[in-house]
């Protein structure tokens, strides 16, 4: 068996949303350390630019695009921007998402901001599909990795409108995989747990840590990187017969803060 293609990334091109600092950052490194070339694309083309300029530093290659989801112009340039400056497009990382636990009490939460949610989660996500599609079938090969949440399937309070977005985009997953597969183009979602990054440390106790950890086997919240693998591998060759899944990655548990 000839392993060297599995993980070979090399003449390909990925698009990260929401590429320029925690999960979607380590997705831009970890798919560019297997040859990838990778556009780093977020709002805040500041921190982009810098995302871009590491990978560069450790021998990758890669450029930054600022990219509002929410805006149909924006998702239009950064396609056109990464297939004049890279020649094409092969994989997909639908990273960005908005909205949150605890925000989303439905006595609170207005119909224009819920819709902002669906806005940002998956209706950009949709278009983005809608928009490589056309570059992956030419180049002969199509990745769509979608970042889905353990909120899709999860229940808890104060959180309707993330939860159901994330729900829509594991179910537009498996459909879109009917669509786009005999263009020989796969789509998948990954569910992370909790997962360290920024975001989270801003609210992270011990003691919240502990209660998340209670349902949880291995017991410890996730990295960046963990979340970044299943990416990878979605990435992949050694993915070729897999499409339509989703995939959570949550130290085989419910990170729940049920005391």
């Amino acid at each position: 068996m000839d392993t060297s293609k599995f993980f070979d990334l090399k003449g390909k091109t990925a698009i990260v949303t929401g590429g320029a600092n925690g999960i979607g950052k380590a997705c831009c490194q970890i798919l560019a350390a297997y040859g990838a070339k990778v556009v780093v694309s977020d709002y805040n083309l500041e921190a982009a630019e810098k995302t871009s300029k590491e990978i560069n530093a450790d021998g990758g290659k890669s450029i930054a695009i600022d990219c509002d989801v929410t805006k149909d112009d924006a998702l239009v340039n950064l396609v056109d921007k990464t297939v004049k400056e890279f020649g094409s497009i092969e994989i997909l990382v639908n990273n960005v998402g908005g909205g949150g636990a605890g925000k989303e009490s439905p006595y609170d939460i207005s119909v224009e901001q819920f819709k902002k949610v669906f806005d940002m989660n998956v209706f950009s996500m949709w278009r983005l599909c809608q928009l490589v599609a056309p570059h992956m079938k030419k180049a002969g090969y199509g990745s769509i990795i979608n970042m889905s949440s353990m909120a899709s399937i999860n229940k808890s309070p104060a959180i309707s409108a993330y939860a159901s977005s994330k729900a829509a985009i594991n179910h537009m997953t498996r459909n879109l995989a009917f669509d786009y597969g005999p263009d020989n183009i796969r789509m998948n979602a990954i569910g992370p747990g909790a997962t360290r990054t920024h975001a989270l440390s801003t609210v992270l106790t011990p003691e919240l840590e502990k209660a998340m950890l209670k349902h949880t086997p291995i017991k410890r919240l996730g990295e960046a990187v963990d979340i970044a693998g299943a990416v990878l591998y979605f990435a992949s060759p050694i993915s070729s017969w897999t499409s339509g899944q989703v995939i959570f990655i949550n130290g085989g548990g419910e990170q729940t803060l049920d005391m």
